[in-house]
């Protein structure tokens, strides 16, 4: 039975370009249908957000074998979001096409596509095809001697314990226990990092702050004493740089600590904070519904109180000539992760990213976005973060949730679909930047969400609770990692998955790097799959991405170039597959050894043609001196 409707946004044969579409490109839409019989009139039927319908009349192709063929090209003219179906007319009633539709129902069913349109031209960033790692500083390595400088903090000798979680008598986890990671641990750490395949190290906050997390900031101009000194980052980008590896730093700009410069609650510092005096010059960057206690703060938490972006000097402080982002970025950053995104105004981040790329055309800023970043709405505001020159990438929680999903039940069609509507709704420069994270320092960790955990009915059993099943999360890490790496976008792996670390949410989460322990056949899966990032670099930055089957528990799809493809499958199914490859011999391009054509339940093959696959060099150890 022949398909009543045939339309793919993704595919080239329906829709080019696929994806995003820049202001004044020809877009061409190519529509086919078995019925209704003898169709008097087609229509193209695309809606600009907030406004009146346009109607476009389709021409029709071809009319063979009982199937019409009908096509356009347009040209829009403004950017933003649209919306469009298609409308079939014939003697006797309008039929409506659109997303959702069964394709073998009847007509007249389905919503509407998206069609995103942006002023900026199709650029690749710097980071595209690499390995992004997430660093908590305090918890990575202590290099050279241990920096202590707060009166108020618990400095820990006990690297590895559980980080502090009992509230204080007024209900708080303080955070102020410091373990003596730092600059100079993540500088003497570098080759590990490297031979993890690592291109880009992102640094959760590093300016002074109260807290050993710093997501509470005290000084934007300043590098917290606990972690170095502005020459320990300067050594830091400058020896990282050398071996390929790029520094983004963690912006914090929603809100500042209450024990901070420029709010001073306590007294520390020696200025007028807001909190003093209304004739502070920082009291317009603050929210007072009524001064001094009744401020507005994240989360309801009295210790981030909000600022206010719209502020023209806050404003002028972060994003200005002599501001913080510039500041920093012109000592080598490689760009910026800005905090929490949906809070900050779309005018302040576009303020943010000029800054970034005045400084460092190759910067490359994200924002942290929980949704779909290309049509969200927030308080009752559409977002444009990825689109006129705005933020290079964001975030991906969207795969993040369907890739957990695949692995612990096999649902294939939903991640399948899941990447098919970000590919369509977003511009091609962000979906191959996209931070592909599967947890990070606000998430349980993903060994403790694959695996099965005792003693976790409340919050002091979760501080020792342990993975039961090892062996067999381990094969879930796996397959979750190997989508991780493969999926349009760039792998974000936060700092001790890949030796295993346990732990539900924070501060469970944030317990230090077990140098010299860990799960050692983990840490030799993701060298392989930052080997494989590496060889194929070029496949991973900018292929193609094609499924070809989801169901049944498998995601089989192909990445490809004008140069190669390569065919990845994540076996979850409960038997053996056999994926359906053109004709030729094959390469597993993760051990380098012959295809054997078949796939073992909970396992990964990533394969390439033999005649186009370039296995790498072995490097010779060195021998040692004497």
């Amino acid at each position: 039975m022949k398909k009543q409707v045939s339309f793919f946004p993704n595919c080239k044969k329906c829709k080019t370009p696929t994806g995003a579409a820049t202001v004044n490109e020809p877009i061409s839409f190519t529509f086919k249908f078995t019925r209704p019989q003898n169709p008097s009139e087609v229509f193209l039927v695309l809606t600009k957000d907030g406004e009146d319908a346009v109607r476009y009349p389709m021409n029709l192709v071809s009319d063979e074998d009982d199937e019409y063929t009908y096509s356009i090209t347009i040209k829009v003219t403004s950017s933003g979001l649209y919306f469009y179906h298609f409308d079939i007319q014939n003697e006797e009633q309008l039929f409506r096409v659109g997303s959702g539709a069964d394709l073998h129902a009847l007509l007249g069913k389905g919503g509407d596509w998206q069609l995103t349109v942006t002023e900026d031209a199709y650029a690749p960033t710097a980071l595209d095809g690499g390995v992004m790692y997430e660093i908590m500083p305090d918890r990575f390595f202590i290099g050279g001697e241990r920096l202590s400088t707060k009166p108020y903090a618990v400095y820990r000798d006990d690297w590895g314990g559980v980080p502090e979680y009992r509230a204080d008598e007024g209900g708080k986890v303080k955070n102020v226990d410091f373990f003596g990671g730092n600059l100079k641990g993540i500088t003497k750490k570098l080759t590990y990092l490297k031979n993890l395949g690592v291109t880009c190290i992102y640094l959760t906050p590093i300016f002074e702050a109260h807290s050993n997390h710093k997501y509470d900031p005290g000084n934007y101009m300043k590098i917290d004493p606990d972690f170095g000194t502005e020459d320990d980052l300067k050594d830091l980008i400058k020896k990282a740089k050398k071996r390929g590896i790029s520094i983004i730093l963690d912006g914090v700009f929603s809100h500042t600590g209450d024990d901070s410069i420029y709010f001073n609650k306590y007294g520390t510092y020696d200025s007028t904070g807001a909190y003093a005096s209304v004739k502070s010059p920082y009291y317009p960057w603050y929210k007072f519904n009524n001064w001094p206690d009744g401020y507005e703060c994240r989360y309801n938490i009295d210790i981030m109180p909000d600022t206010d972006c719209n502020n023209a000097m806050f404003d002028e402080f972060v994003a200005g000539p002599e501001g913080v982002i510039r500041k920093w970025t012109r000592l080598g950053l490689g760009g910026w992760r800005l905090d929490v995104a949906e809070l900050l105004p779309d005018e302040f981040i576009a303020r943010c990213v000029r800054a970034a790329k005045s400084e460092n055309a190759d910067a490359v800023v994200y924002g942290e976005v929980f949704l779909d970043a290309s049509n969200m709405v927030v308080n009752g505001e559409r977002r444009r973060f990825i689109t006129d020159k705005k933020l290079d990438s964001v975030t991906n929680y969207p795969f993040k949730e369907d890739i957990l999903n695949f692995v612990r039940c096999g649902d294939g069609e939903r991640l399948n679909n899941t990447v098919g509507f970000v590919i369509n709704n977003y511009p091609k420069r962000a979906v191959d930047s996209l931070m592909n994270i599967l947890d990070n320092h606000d998430t349980a960790r993903l060994m403790t969400v694959l695996g099965e955990n005792s003693k976790v009915e409340c919050r002091e059993d979760k501080a020792d609770a342990k993975v039961m099943n090892v062996d067999d999360t381990v094969k879930l890490v796996k397959m979750a990692t190997a989508l991780q790496y493969t999926l349009p976008g760039i792998p974000c792996v936060y700092y001790g998955d890949e030796v295993g670390m346990e732990g539900f949410e924070d501060p469970f989460n944030r317990k230090c790097y077990p140098w010299g322990g860990g799960n050692k056949e983990l840490l030799r899966w993701y060298k392989k799959l930052g080997a494989l990032r590496t060889n194929e670099r070029e496949i991973f930055a900018h292929g193609r991405y094609c499924g070809i089957d989801a169901q049944h528990g498998v995601m089989f799809f192909k990445r490809k170039t004008e140069n190669g493809t390569v065919y990845v499958v994540v076996n979850n199914s409960g038997s053996e597959y056999e994926p359906v490859l053109p004709q030729g011999e094959y390469t597993e391009l993760l051990t380098y050894k012959p295809f054997s054509g078949v796939v073992a339940d909970k396992s990964v093959a990533v394969v390439k043609l033999t005649a186009d696959t370039v296995i790498p060099e072995k490097k010779k150890a060195k021998s040692k001196k004497k």
